[in-house]
């Protein structure tokens, strides 16, 4: 399968007690990765709680494979310091996406369904996947592991895109 079905944004809002890497604080910056694709933010300088509200962009063609974020500490004369990782399980929020359609009629704000963190995905806290203004987005807070400390929000939203095939002929 090789055929584009759409865009996942992923919106890297901000970075939570990250881990200090440099002498007092780090230079934070976030990779999302999903199997050929790599995207990047912006370094943050001096802060181990970063604001990036940085939008990264996935071309969403097989809905199964899940993205990776990995943050790193950017060094000027060594190689970048890892602060730790999480993996993105998009399939539930790819399951509400199938059901759009028929929500045109649901209020802005509800939510569509909760995911509770659990030993198999990073969530730090319950994450909703909500209808709003027309779109369904999932904000999460994501924990990241091997590391000692800290956490990501992120947040979902599809973007369709003309004469793609969307997730409507996906099973």
């Amino acid at each position: 399968m090789d055929e584009l079905l759409g865009l996942l944004r992923v919106r890297v809002k901000r970075g939570v007690n990250l881990a200090v890497r440099d002498t007092n604080s780090s230079d934070p910056y976030v990779v999302l990765t999903m199997g050929q694709q790599k995207l990047k933010t912006h370094v943050v300088k001096h802060n181990c709680n970063p604001e990036w509200n940085e939008d990264l962009t996935l071309s969403i063609r097989e809905p199964v494979i899940p993205i990776h974020l990995t943050v790193y500490d950017k060094d000027t004369f060594t190689v970048d310091d890892k602060m730790g990782d999480a993996e993105i399980n998009i399939q539930p929020y790819i399951e509400a996406l199938r059901l759009r359609k028929s929500l045109q009629q649901l209020p802005d704000g509800c939510a569509l369904k909760r995911i509770q963190p659990n030993r198999n995905n990073c969530l730090a806290e319950e994450s909703s996947i909500v209808w709003k203004n027309g779109k369904i987005i999932q904000d999460m807070d994501l924990r990241l592991k091997n590391v000692e400390c800290g956490e990501v929000r992120i947040q979902l939203e599809w973007i369709e895109v003309p004469g793609c095939k969307g997730l409507e002929g996906e099973e």
